[in-house]
């Protein structure tokens, strides 16, 4: 299971559970491809509820290589994503919540386990490469 006070969330990409999270440097990498000063401008580029396919697909990207996968955005853009774009923008949205929300004061039931997560291939969520 992911563990959403670390941030991660899980998305089915391409068939494939995949394990997502905008780590420091992810955030960076989103810094520097939008032309952004700081990590609430990220988040506010998408507040208004719009994104570009383009930014959707840097955003997915970061979160995968933040949960250590080995892939690159053109990568990213050839896959098929479960429930089209409405898909797409609730993984954009549901990353920036983790990322940006703090679970802890909302009292919501989080499984803290460490790393246990499986795919359907039985390996660990966040140790799989694309």
């Amino acid at each position: 299971m992911v563990n959403l006070h670390r941030g991660e969330i899980e998305a089915v990409l391409d068939g494939k559970s995949y394990r997502l999270c905008l780590t420091l440097g992810a955030l960076a990498e989103l810094e520097h491809a939008f032309g952004e000063d700081d990590m609430l401008a990220v988040a506010e580029r998408f507040e208004a509820g719009r994104i570009a396919a383009a930014d959707a697909i840097r955003m997915i990207g970061a979160g995968l290589r933040g949960a250590g996968y080995d892939i690159d955005d053109g990568a990213v853009g050839a896959m098929r994503i479960e429930g089209g774009a409405a898909g797409v923008v609730d993984i954009v949205a549901r990353l920036l919540a983790a990322t940006f929300t703090a679970l802890r004061d909302t009292g919501e039931d989080v499984d803290h386990s460490e790393d246990n997560a499986q795919s359907e291939g039985g390996l660990p969520l966040d140790r799989q490469t694309a």
